[in-house]
């Protein structure tokens, strides 16, 4: 059975989604994932992308677009977008296992570069942990070391409970300048052009992607991250306070700290100036 994708929006066009992506569905371990591509140059070493919580594909698509001349691989999580809702939970071990083999079944055998944002974040440092020969350079967008992060507010973390924002657009409007923070305070008109490109979550995902980072934390392996890592926060993130980035840029052994005047979707709101800090660092 193909994928729910009747109310996806368009990967292929104009706006978030961005034209010259390839979106396709690949089978993994009998499970359908849907997968865009972006083409860059034929010498270059590929960007993996891991989105944040409960986020299409679509929503990176102007930040993919930017980073000119890199090949960039993003998917939809299971349960997200087009991809398939699993009949078990999982694991973060579990979905780095399940990028691993994506990348192996896309005919990428080489080493690739990882970039997470938020929840996809620790997710990337899951994935550069357990296949360190596969990555080659990561990028910490939005993210903390797990559970011992230093948190947001108790009024905002408790909105990350329910997918509620991905399915009710004027629910988004509303909270969306105190839960994301940065330009969507001074601009919150934009967040309906970015609630335009929202597929919610089928089913569980969301309650598994919430299972997937319950009681996980890198905090005793961190400074063992061998690559070289650019970690990126917004100086206004209610979500993850930059004392966070701070934290991590000090543990990371090979890290670089860059902390951008904005909120915790920096890579949506300021597509050109993320793309371009992240392209100086890959090129390195």
């Amino acid at each position: 059975m193909p994928p729910a994708s009747a109310n996806l929006p368009a990967a292929t066009g104009d706006g978030e989604g961005g034209a010259g992506m390839d979106v396709r569905t690949v089978e993994v371990d009998g499970q359908r994932i849907r997968v865009a591509i972006r083409a860059g140059a034929p010498q270059g070493t590929p960007l993996l992308i891991f989105n944040g919580i409960g986020a299409n594909l679509e929503l990176l698509g102007t930040f993919t677009a930017a980073l000119a001349g890199i090949e960039t691989i993003v998917f939809d999580v299971p349960g997200v977008g087009g991809s398939d809702l699993p009949s078990l939970p999982y694991r973060f071990p579990g979905l780095a296992r399940l990028a691993n083999r994506l990348l192996n079944e896309l005919g990428y055998d080489g080493p690739v570069d990882v970039l997470g944002v938020s929840w996809g974040g620790a997710l990337a440092q899951q994935f550069a942990f357990q296949y360190a020969h596969r990555c080659r350079k990561l990028v910490l967008a939005a993210t903390s070391p797990g559970v011992v992060m230093v948190p947001g507010r108790l009024s905002v973390i408790s909105k990350l409970i329910s997918p509620r924002r991905y399915r009710d657009p004027d629910y988004l409007m509303r909270i969306g300048p105190e839960l994301y923070g940065g330009t969507f305070r001074r601009r919150p008109e934009l967040l309906r052009e970015h609630g335009r490109h929202i597929a919610a979550p089928r089913g569980l995902a969301y309650a598994y992607q919430l299972l997937a980072a319950w009681g996980w934390t890198s905090i005793f392996w961190m400074r063992l991250l061998r690559q070289p890592t650019l970690v990126m926060a917004g100086s206004d993130d209610p979500i993850v306070p930059t004392i966070n980035a701070k934290l991590m840029a000090m543990v990371i052994r090979r890290s670089k700290l860059f902390v951008i005047d904005d909120g915790h979707l920096f890579l949506v709101t300021r597509p050109l100036e993320s793309a371009t800090v992240v392209g100086r660092f890959l090129a390195r």
